[in-house]
């Protein structure tokens, strides 16, 4: 058996109805939609998730969470992340992004303390914590804090 030759039964596949084509269609006038009423008229029937006029689902299920559109999403990186990276020297958002430590161009970067420093870096962020403020500048580095907008 190979998956390029399966083909379905003969009979089990049927052409689709095109309705409302004509009468060269071969389902003249009516168009297969019977005389007059709700499901004869175009976009005629009940929307999905009807039920017969009671309740639906939707809106009897309880609804939970907010997330607010215009939030500050943070990415946290730790000094043990920084030091792994290769090289040293200046380390920014565009080389963060560069060696995949940053996903996202709209989230924000906040330095933490997790880790040792052991050469002097220049590291440019949103945020740092006090711990990791403090091991940069013991290890003869800078911290720059970078606002957008």
């Amino acid at each position: 058996m190979r998956l390029d030759k399966l083909r379905p039964h003969p009979g089990a596949t049927h052409r689709t109805t095109r309705v409302g084509r004509g009468p060269g269609s071969g389902m003249g006038k009516t168009s297969t939609k019977g005389h007059k009423g709700q499901l004869a008229r175009s976009g005629g029937g009940k929307g999905p998730g009807f039920e017969g006029g009671q309740q639906p689902l939707i809106r009897r299920a309880p609804k939970r969470g907010f997330r607010a559109p215009v939030r500050v999403r943070w990415t946290v990186v730790s000094l043990e992340r920084l030091g792994r990276l290769t090289g040293g020297g200046e380390i920014d958002l565009e080389r963060l992004r560069r060696e995949g430590v940053l996903n996202s161009r709209r989230a924000k970067v906040k330095i933490l303390g997790d880790g040792e420093v052991t050469a002097a870096l220049t590291v440019s962020a949103h945020a740092f914590s006090a711990s990791a403020k403090a091991k940069i500048e013991a290890a003869g580095g800078t911290v720059r804090v970078v606002t957008d907008d």
